[in-house]
């Protein structure tokens, strides 16, 4: 990691050699929810499957879907940094560390509480190391609730309504010129890498879920109940292929179009081919100065 200088945040560093295209889009698109762009398909999920069958016969109970695609992100990262970088004081940053935040239910019950976990990684786990820290996580949540975001969230509801908007209000400034204390950042879901949510549990499609202007969380992922459809192959015969249909929605001023859809693309791939997720990558490429 490259040695903090001044002007960089507590949770990243600022880039000063980005392109002077770059450096003037956050001032012109000054929220993130004015420039999340969508990207909605579908990934074939019958290698994956067979992966994951694999797995769970050799002990790995419940690795699923949600394991491989956050694996393959993670990778991802390792080799396209940019897409891990974020917006705060309309400047940018390459980012620390690589952190996503999920909701999850205490119960699958209507009346359950939700709450949002925040588990950090690094470039070099694997889908293994995805599979043992995510359930480590969601296990010690439902195991001991109420956890400290949801502590705070239970402090900030004795405020008045106003009162309440002033806070929030003091906190934006603060973030705006990075003064926000390291603390409150750990426990902000909305300060993080990627969001993910899993519409495969409730059994309906992939929503097109919004970025949040409150805090520097860039991408957002949503992926929906598996299914079957008709896929004609390269020899013109159709065949049937489970599929799962996946929304990202993300803030275009981190990188440009190119270099998100070769990302993209390379995330693609490894989905299809999760066995390459459990090496670590030969090598991590950092970001730009």
């Amino acid at each position: 990691m490259a040695k903090k200088r001044f002007g960089d945040r507590k949770d990243g560093r600022r880039l000063r050699t980005i392109d002077p295209m770059s450096v003037v889009s956050p001032y012109i698109m000054g929220k993130r929810s004015g420039c999340q762009n969508q990207l909605s398909d579908s990934f074939d999920t019958e290698e994956c499957e067979k992966y994951l069958t694999d797995k769970k016969k050799e002990g790995y109970k419940g690795i699923g879907l949600m394991h491989v695609i956050l694996a393959a992100y993670i990778r991802t990262v390792s080799q396209y940094p940019a897409i891990n970088r974020y917006i705060a004081g309309q400047r940018i940053y390459a980012r620390d560390n690589i952190v996503i935040s999920l909701v999850i239910k205490r119960e699958m019950k209507l009346e359950s509480p939700d709450t949002v976990i925040k588990v950090e990684f690094a470039p070099t786990d694997t889908v293994i190391d995805v599979y043992n820290k995510f359930n480590d996580a969601i296990e010690n949540y439902r195991n001991n609730p109420g956890g400290s975001f949801d502590k705070l969230a239970k402090v900030l509801n004795f405020f008045p309504g106003l009162s309440l908007k002033f806070a929030i209000g003091t906190l934006r400034f603060f973030d705006y010129f990075g003064w926000l204390p390291y603390s409150l950042q750990k426990l902000s879901p909305f300060h993080a890498s990627l969001f993910i949510t899993s519409m495969g549990s409730l059994g309906i499609p992939a929503v097109c879920h919004h970025l949040y202007d409150f805090g520097n969380l860039p991408v957002f992922i949503a992926f929906g109940a598996k299914k079957k459809v008709n896929i004609l192959n390269d020899e013109g015969v159709v065949e049937k292929h489970g599929v799962v249909d996946t929304t990202f929605m993300i803030d275009e001023r981190i990188c440009d179009g190119y270099y998100f859809a070769t990302a993209y693309k390379y995330l693609k791939r490894l989905f299809k081919n999760p066995a390459l997720l459990e090496l670590p990558p030969e090598s991590v490429v950092e970001d730009i100065k």
